[in-house]
């Protein structure tokens, strides 16, 4: 197989991985096209000690990170990962991250919190199912410290993101029953309907904003002047990064999209994304 096959063969799995070290789709492609080039350049000293596949991500891997470097410490997500971008991890993955669960918003923005080489370490070895020794070459790393890395990394991510198992599938009727729920408090300028929503430990986050708002009576001091009159907010339900999110329209005109993070007690985050290109065509339900 040439180095081109195999390139196309990865090529949606180095884009998620990609999306997933970054939080951000358009510097995802730039990575993968990046790590096309480098591999161009280094296939001739190829030398096969590991699969090109391993390589691959070896090299999409450490231009993340010096993407990261160069960033500083933001932590914000500002893009969705597109519909039709399935990837798919080993057939029998066990208590690995699924390719569902990697890429909803919840997780991806959880990782964004995580050290960069921590979230590496993260993705190496619990998605892409990299060895301790394998994840160890394409850091630099020592498989003790390998594992250290983990270690840290779950723990943070516990701590600012729902578990993979409380987080409520897309098609659960809880889920949604409270993607409806928040629709109608919405269009209805309902702020005490909107308020029964919500976890305690609710958030909104406002992909772009310098600000987010933590804590149910945070998230209603922003909502509630937000919502202004009934009738200004049409929503249509549809999902974005395997999670229920609603199309939204204000006075007439395509806004972008909120996308909830639902656990069983309630709505635990709301994640705004003012862009207008992100609505979907389910004009019936605006009309």
């Amino acid at each position: 197989m040439s180095l081109t096959e195999a390139f196309e063969a990865e090529r949606r799995g180095l884009l998620a991985h990609a999306y997933r070290m970054l939080g951000a789709f358009h510097e995802a492609e730039d990575v993968v096209q990046d790590t096309y080039v480098r591999a161009l350049r280094g296939w001739k000293t190829f030398e096969g000690r590991s699969s090109v596949r391993t390589w691959l991500y070896r090299i999409a891997t450490n231009v993340c990170l010096t993407v990261l470097d160069g960033r500083g410490r933001r932590a914000l997500l500002t893009g969705l990962v597109p519909d039709d971008l399935e990837v798919w991890v080993a057939a029998d993955p066990g208590d690995l991250i699924t390719d569902r669960e990697s890429v909803r918003l919840a997780f991806v923005a959880g990782l964004q919190h995580l050290a960069p080489r921590q979230r590496a370490v993260l993705l190496l070895r619990e998605v892409l199912a990299f060895s301790a020794a394998e994840t160890g070459v394409a850091l630099g790393m020592s498989v003790p410290a390998v594992k250290s890395a983990l270690q840290r990394a779950r723990s943070r991510l516990a701590e600012v993101a729902p578990t993979r198992d409380d987080v409520l599938d897309v098609s659960s009727p809880r889920a949604r029953e409270l993607l409806d729920g928040y629709m109608t408090a919405w269009e209805a300028s309902d702020a005490d309907a909107f308020r029964d929503l919500l976890c305690a430990d609710a958030s909104i986050e406002p992909v772009g904003a310098h600000s987010s708002y933590a804590g149910r009576e945070a998230c209603l001091a922003f909502a509630t002047p937000s919502m202004g009159a009934a009738g200004d907010w049409r929503m249509a339900p549809t999902e974005a990064n395997s999670q229920p999110a609603a199309s939204v329209w204000f006075r007439g005109e395509p806004w972008g999209l909120a996308v909830l993070t639902i656990v069983q007690e309630g709505i635990r985050a709301v994640t705004l994304f003012p862009n207008q290109e992100l609505i979907a065509d389910n004009s019936a339900r605006v009309g």
